[in-house]
């Protein structure tokens, strides 16, 4: 990964998802549905840009690496848990939201313990996973008025849930193996 000048535009446009995430909740504190659905659309969009300028304009920082899926993991928490409280998202799909994000920090936290040295680089089944999740996200503070709309509401519950107990348990699989791999490598010094 090239280090360069860490303040860039894909490292301002990652804070700036970051800034946002006060003021989508206060949002959704006062009830105002559409200028939460704003706010996390600008974040949204955000996401896919600082990705994109990162890769095009070769600005991929350090920073960036751990910032990025640092400040996807707020907002998404942060929008589980406020639209659990105010029920708008069932409480068991924002459990399960939360317990892998908790499952991934936890593991990560492992590895800085022990000292195994991981490539943070996120998985296809991560990308999917934070796409059901905004795409769900969006779907709910977009309420729409069409014939169908709860049983749309119900698919994109169990297809987010689905995808991310899929990638919480690929997650724990990969974990697994590098504590395997570098337990091995472990004994091979010793002996």
């Amino acid at each position: 990964m090239k280090q360069k000048n860490t303040i860039n535009i894909p490292n301002l446009l990652t804070v700036t998802r970051i800034l946002l995430i006060p003021l989508f909740i206060i949002f959704l504190l006062k009830d105002m549905l559409h200028f939460a659905l704003l706010v996390f659309t600008v974040a949204a969009i955000s996401d896919g840009l600082d990705g994109l300028f990162a890769r095009y304009l070769d600005q991929r920082t350090l920073l960036g690496a751990y910032l990025d899926p640092l400040a996807d993991k707020l907002l998404l928490t942060s929008a589980f848990i406020m639209l659990a409280v105010i029920q708008i998202v069932p409480g068991w799909l924002a459990v399960i939201v939360i317990s892998r994000d908790i499952l991934i920090l936890l593991g990560v936290a492992v590895f800085a313990m022990a000292d195994i040295t991981i490539e943070i680089r996120p998985r296809i089944t991560s990308k999917f996973t934070t796409v059901f999740q905004m795409s769900t996200i969006f779907f709910l503070l977009l309420d729409p008025n069409i014939p169908g709309a709860d049983m749309i509401k119900w698919i994109f519950y169990w297809l987010t849930a689905g995808i991310t107990i899929l990638s919480g348990l690929h997650y724990t699989y990969i974990g697994m193996n590098l504590i395997q791999n570098a337990s091995n490598s472990n004994n091979r010094r010793n002996t």
